[in-house]
Order: C-alpha cells, then sequence, then structure tokens
C-alpha cells in the first residue's frame, strides 16, 4: 500500500496534535442517576454526586422506575440533590398506572421542594405487558403529559429523542412527529437515547431541522460498564451495536481495569467527534458511577472546581 504526499502529511498533523488539543473545554455536561434500592447503594450513588458535581453539570436527573415502582426513592434523591447540593435537580416523571391527579400532585411535591426541572416521559409498558396502554384517567403520552405539567407550573422540561427511532414508531418521520409534538405542548429541550456511532446522531439532527424542529438537542451518552448489560439495553430501545464495538470489549469481561479503559476510550472518542460536529452539551448516563463520566469529562477539558470558586459562581 502506497500514500500520497498529501495523505502523509495530514498524518503526520494528527500524530503531532496533543490528544483531544482541539476540544477547547466549553462542554457543558449533565448526569443521570437512577434512586438507591438499598442502603449500601444509597452510600455509593452520594459519593458518584459528590465527585461529579465539582464538574459543575447543567443538572442532575434522577430516573423513575416503571409504574412508579421508584416513586419514593426518586423524590426522595431529587429533593436531596435540590437540598444538599448547588446543581440544578431534575425528576423523572412518567405515565404509566397513574392517574393525572397522582401525577400532578407528584409534580406539585416537587415543585413544592424546590425543584424545578422535570424529565417527562411516556414511559415503558409495566411488567408482564407487552405493549404500553395508557391508565384509565391518566396523561395518554408524553405530550400530554409535558401539557399538564406547564398547566401547574413554569417547570423547565426535558423529553426523550429517539436516533435509531423508538421501537414502537412506525418509521422516523412518526417518531420526529412525536417529539415535535413534545416540543409543541412546552418542552425545552430533548435528550436523546445512547447510541455508538456520531454519524447517528448527526442524521437524527438533520433530519429533525428538516422536520421544523429548532430545539435543543442534547446527545446521551453511555459509558460502557457492562457489556452485556448495555447489549440487553440496546436490545430493548432499538440501539445498534456496531460490530467494531463487540470485537473491541470481546475478552474483557473478568477484566474490569481493561474494560474500563476501552469503555472510557470509546465514549471519549465519540465526544470528540459530536464536539467537531458543533455539539457542546452532553447528557451522562452515569449508572450511579462516577468514575467513566468523570474521565471522558476531563479528556474533553471540563475541569472541577473547588469549592471555594463554585460557591462564587
Amino acid at each position: 500500500m502506497t500514500f500520497s504526499v498529501n495523505q502523509l502529511e495530514e498524518a503526520r498533523r494528527a500524530l503531532e496534535a496533543p490528544l483531544y488539543a482541539d476540544v477547547g473545554g466549553d462542554v457543558a455536561v449533565s448526569f443521570e442517576f437512577s434512586p438507591p434500592k438499598t442502603d449500601k447503594a444509597e452510600v455509593n450513588l452520594w459519593q458518584s454526586i459528590e465527585a461529579l458535581c465539582p464538574l459543575q453539570p447543567r443538572f442532575l436527573s434522577v430516573t423513575y422506575g416503571a409504574g412508579g415502582s421508584t416513586r419514593d426513592r426518586t423524590h426522595a434523591t431529587v429533593a436531596r440533590i435540590a437540598r444538599e447540593t448547588a446543581v440544578p435537580a431534575a425528576a423523572h416523571l412518567t405515565c404509566v398506572e397513574a392517574t393525572r391527579e397522582e401525577i400532578d400532585d407528584i409534580a406539585r411535591a416537587y415543585w413544592a421542594a424546590g425543584v424545578r426541572h422535570i424529565v417527562a416521559l411516556r414511559g415503558d409498558p409495566p411488567a408482564g405487558a407487552s405493549h404500553y396502554e395508557p391508565h384509565p384517567g391518566g396523561y395518554e403520552n408524553a405530550a400530554a403529559l409535558v401539557a399538564g405539567l406547564k398547566r401547574l407550573h413554569p417547570f423547565e422540561i426535558s423529553v426523550a429523542g429517539y436516533p435509531e427511532a423508538h421501537p414502537s414508531s412506525v418509521d422516523q418521520a412518526a417518531d420526529l412527529d412525536n417529539l415535535k409534538r413534545k416540543l409543541d405542548a412546552g418542552a425545552h429541550r430533548a435528550i436523546t437515547q445512547f447510541f455508538f456511532e456520531p454519524d447517528t446522531f448527526f442524521r437524527y439532527r438533520d433530519a429533525a431541522a428538516a422536520a421544523g424542529i429548532d430545539a435543543e438537542i442534547v446527545p446521551g451518552i453511555m459509558p460502557i460498564g457492562s457489556f452485556a448489560g448495555v447489549q440487553k439495553m440496546s436490545a430493548m430501545c432499538g440501539t445498534d451495536v456496531p460490530g467494531w464495538l463487540v470485537r473491541l470489549f470481546e475478552g474483557l469481561d473478568d477484566q474490569p481495569a481493561a474494560r474500563q479503559l476501552v469503555a472510557a476510550t470509546v465514549a471519549a472518542e465519540l465526544c470528540r467527534k459530536l464536539y467537531a460536529g458543533g455539539v457542546k452539551q452532553l447528557h451522562f448516563y452515569t449508572m450511579n458511577k462516577a468514575e467513566l463520566s468523570f474521565a471522558i469529562c476531563h479528556l474533553l477539558g471540563v475541569r472541577a472546581q473547588p469549592a471555594k470558586e463554585r460557591a462564587a459562581a
């Protein structure tokens, strides 16, 4: 194989440039957590929150189990974030297995606790159900939930976006129509399902713009802690797992330290390419672990701020 002079010159420049030198540290990040199920898990969760707060994230969001199965734990975690940190808290809220009155009461309780940001989702079918059915007397979908929340209080609202289309959508056009309804109902931004190749996001962003959507679309980034776990989640939500990613994680099941290095490298490279394409906001699905997200943010130039500087800000 031979290379042209221009190719050799480009390769030389790439090799001489410091790693991530083109990333300016002007990325805004946010982090997602799940409510803890045990006392030990709660300790681990708060260690992760305390590790990531110095990065000055835009917000910290907390998920909500199917059918409200983690409702109380979600509320307790979100309220504690609002009470004990300087970072805005965002509470997930779904339509599943609850009446409008019940959901409205939960939203009012969040507002009373100082929570001003809701991640409004339709939600997955409850355990044992083959497909989603609106609860009698409940909000029928995420767009209706957004409209209902806006009637209660001037919440900041994020909704979900699906670069590879929601599994229940007929096609991407129908999926984008649904996203537009959520935004038209009063949502401020979309946070995407995780994906593994930058072109997946760029195609989605272009399609959204062509559909008349001009709201902020924030890429959701999933650092891979457990590859088997990510494969399972990907199958459930319709996310493509490319063959090159499978090969990278082969043989690492019993090598946690090496797996973590590979995971940080893969996710950081995805973020670098997104940044090169004009993306300046990233949302990390942390799985309640700080190390990978912190390392990726550091590579992107996001630096932890001392407590005094955070208080002044």
